[in-house]
């Protein structure tokens, strides 16, 4: 999706997958547009996802209603502002500029990922120390704050202790951010088990508005992205089950199919058809189950 001028906007960031816009009119308000693009093992990969951004859009939508209870959200506009581009609809938002905390907030149901690699070296994940004898995919006693770093573009995320968010928050942010973590998780979990998905763990990003000083739920909220979403059926412990998000991009990127060799530097080989198109279907098969809807593919 092309970063070109628009009128009325100025793009302002481009991530691993969404474009930061600012109103012209109003450089409180940033527009928020959700591209195809999918990253790996720290790359953005050649090959696009289609309509993958209208997935993470329309389904943190959804959420931000569901924990607005819990936490306010940055969402000003649902949907793209007057005068926005055709390819915007059905994967942009209009919403108010934070003052965004460096911390990735990740909760933790299941040990999977870089959490069991942890738990397997040490017994603890970000300094919480769990009970021996846990598989991978072990669920757990009680869901977890594990936090990390928030990495630049190309470099790698870093698990850290509740102890480092003190030292680049201070202690008020670090014990709020923490706690609403684990309130959205708790919620997103108990919804997402009623539709046959368990949310294994999720990362969430938090800003402070500077109009009200109040902290709030930004970015995106419980996607393919950001979780990882297993079918209920499919769970036991041992082992991860087949996942509703990029996973399939990962095992294949790193399967002797894809000829590629990570630790070579080089970046990763252009996707095949067939493993665009099964991602692109798991992705729009878990916004369907979860959220009864059918997506909303638009004309853009």
């Amino acid at each position: 999706m092309s970063t070109a001028h628009v009128p009325g906007f100025r793009h302002i960031h481009a991530g691993k997958v969404r474009d930061i816009y600012e109103v012209a009119a109003d450089p409180t308000l940033l527009v928020m547009v959700a591209s195809d693009r999918v990253s790996a093992f720290d790359w953005v990969l050649p090959t696009e996802i289609p309509d993958k951004g209208r997935v993470l859009t329309q389904m943190s939508l959804w959420w931000f209603e569901r924990l607005a209870d819990l936490v306010p959200n940055h969402v000003v506009v649902p949907g793209a502002p007057e005068g926005a581009p055709p390819e915007w609809h059905g994967r942009s938002i209009v919403c108010r500029r934070l003052a965004m905390f460096p911390v990735e907030c990740v909760a933790r149901g299941y040990l999977t990922g870089s959490g069991f690699a942890d738990y397997k070296s040490t017994g603890q994940v970000c300094g919480v120390r769990l009970p021996g004898g846990l598989l991978e995919g072990s669920r757990l006693p009680r869901p977890i704050f594990t936090p990390s770093t928030k990495a630049p573009l190309g470099e790698h995320d870093a698990n850290i202790t509740m102890a480092e968010v003190t030292e680049l928050v201070g202690a008020p942010v670090a014990g709020e951010v923490a706690d609403l973590t684990l309130e959205v998780y708790r919620r997103g979990a108990a919804t997402a088990r009623e539709a046959g998905i368990l949310v294994a763990d999720t990362k969430l990003e938090f800003g402070r508005d500077p109009a009200t000083g109040a902290t709030v739920l930004a970015d995106e909220v419980l996607t393919p992205d950001s979780s990882r979403f297993w079918p209920v059926e499919a769970w036991h412990p041992g082992s991860a089950p087949p996942s509703y998000d990029k996973q399939f991009v990962r095992d294949w990127l790193t399967s002797p199919a894809s000829g590629w060799d990570r630790a070579s530097g080089e970046p990763p080989p252009p996707l095949p058809s067939k493993i665009v198109k099964k991602t692109r279907d798991r992705y729009a098969a878990v916004f369907e189950r979860l959220t009864g809807r059918l997506l909303d593919t638009g004309s853009g």
